[in-house]
């Protein structure tokens, strides 16, 4: 019997999450060493994968096919190609990390609180490791929707909004769950229009016939469908003007819950555009591109213009993400070679790069109580640790050379110019912008005398450096070596491009 390497994967955080929430109130701490050693096991396992997976072999490997719901012809259908290998990857070397991160976060509630919000976290990375690898769109549409039951309990059970007021916290919580769920029934037409059109939900297959000309979609038809894809997935992404949910819900929660939402869930958004919005409406897809690439730059500009502009550290880091979200949106529809690879390495970096800085900026904020940028100064002085990696992850979110999001933006714009050169020019013209908003929060909030009157603000510990410099190191050799992502993604954007009407020119 063949192993179910895939299965296996995603099955095991979420046995986890169950065993987690079984265990007896009073063993927190038990309840936390189970959570880090369930993710640490499923990392194990997924270098496994990544070691059997053959880069030059058949775009989607160690595939599992069983029959789920004949009467539909829904299948339990899994398969893994280079692009879902690395999200992968990012997902489960990002999880353990952010438990370590978030060890104090829920130890001042009651009862099973932290069993609670250790089970929430692997239940997310679950639900997400599936989205990964399910090519049942059935399939891989009910795992997207049913992440946001435990994101929408992390945001509005834990965490708070800075100033200690739960409801505005439910409100965050609530505006998630109420704008997702708008794109999923949206998207939810589209799933029950595609089954009709095509008689199935096997995405090979359809991809397949849809590229052979074996099934054939009207104009209106596909553009219709793809409407419904593409408003869910840029929902989920976000992209403007469907990012308003963000913001709030980032701070609102924990930093490592939000890293979670910023770096790993949204990414199924964007990983979704790539596979299915292409894969399964070329036509739609290039038609639709411009608009998609102006929203995309709209975005960039928007999310930089508002960083530049807040007074909240947090909210500000979450403000640029809206921004690099544009930057993966305009190299997935930029429709070429390098955009889209550079769109798949970009989702890989923009993940390590917010994931430091978000949680760096938390564990700052966890010494001195507030996210006012006005409210430090002078902390390279008395903490040059924790002012210093700031700083790196800083400069590898504004895509310095030499740290890994430069090479994903780099070749986004190349990937731009070639096909729409006013939005590689405007997109390049914003890069500026990430630099004012970087350097004038560091220098505001790292530089000058010591704010000796507040709260003493230690450097990083041991805890915190392990969660640290793992990332950091991320950063830098992907900066070097982007090949160790690149090899694994680009037979996938291949496939992708050339199915394109027009492709790559």
């Amino acid at each position: 019997m063949t192993m179910p390497w895939l299965t296996v994967l995603w099955l095991l955080p979420a046995v986890a999450s169950a065993v987690v929430m079984f265990l007896p109130a009073d063993r927190a701490v038990q309840a936390k060493i189970t959570g880090v050693g369930a993710s640490l096991v499923v990392l194990v396992w997924a270098v496994i994968v990544a070691f059997r997976f053959d880069s030059g072999g058949g775009r989607f490997q160690m595939t599992e096919d069983v029959s789920w719901i004949p009467a539909f012809g829904a299948r339990y259908s899994l398969g893994l190609d280079g692009l879902g290998l690395a999200l992968i990857l990012l997902t489960v070397a990002l999880t353990p990390l952010l438990l370590v991160a978030g060890w104090r976060d829920a130890d001042g509630g009651r009862g099973k609180s932290v069993h609670i919000y250790v089970a929430l976290l692997l239940a997310v990375e679950a639900m997400v490791l599936m989205s990964f690898v399910a090519t049942d769109v059935l399939l891989f549409y009910i795992f997207f929707e049913a992440m946001l039951v435990p994101m929408y309990f992390l945001i509005g059970g834990f965490g708070s909004d800075g100033m200690g007021v739960r409801p505005q916290r439910s409100r965050a919580a609530v505006t998630f769950l109420l704008y997702n769920l708008l794109g999923g029934l949206i998207m939810l037409a589209a799933v029950i229009g595609l089954y009709v059109v095509a008689g199935g939900f096997d995405f090979i297959a359809i991809a397949r016939d849809v590229r052979s000309g074996a099934l054939e979609m009207s104009p209106t038809t596909q553009n219709l469908l793809f409407g419904g894809f593409v408003f869910a997935f840029a929902v989920k992404a976000p992209l403007w003007p469907l990012h308003t949910w963000l913001p709030n819900a980032a701070v609102s929660t924990t930093p490592a819950a939000a890293v979670m939402m910023m770096a790993v869930m949204d990414k199924v958004g964007t990983f979704a555009m790539l596979r299915f919005c292409i894969g399964l409406f070329p036509d739609a897809s290039e038609t639709f591109a411009p608009a998609l690439c102006t929203l995309a730059v709209i975005s960039i500009v928007y999310g930089a213009v508002m960083a530049i502009g807040q007074r909240d550290v947090m909210r500000l880091i979450a403000y640029t993400s809206i921004s690099h979200f544009g930057f993966i949106v305009l190299g997935v529809f930029a429709l070429t070679a390098q955009g889209q690879s550079g769109s798949a390495l970009y989702m890989v970096n923009h993940g390590i790069s917010t994931a430091a800085l978000f949680l760096i900026a938390g564990f700052l904020v966890s010494r001195r109580g507030s996210r006012l940028i006005s409210d430090y100064g002078g902390v390279q002085k008395i903490a040059p640790v924790l002012a210093g990696t700031f700083l790196v992850a800083g400069l590898a979110t504004l895509s310095l050379p030499g740290l890994g999001p430069f090479i994903s933006e780099f070749l986004v714009l190349i990937g731009t110019f070639t096909r729409y050169p006013v939005a590689g020019i405007i997109a390049s013209v914003a890069l500026v912008l990430s630099a004012v908003y970087i350097l004038w929060t560091y220098q505001r909030m790292m530089g000058g005398p010591p704010r000796e009157s507040e709260a003493p603000i230690s450097d990083l510990g041991v805890r915190e450096k392990v969660v640290v410099v793992p990332l950091i190191a991320a950063l830098l050799v992907l900066g070097f070596f982007p090949r160790l992502i690149l090899d694994f993604v680009n037979p996938s954007v291949e496939a992708s491009v050339s199915i394109v009407q027009g492709g790559d020119r």
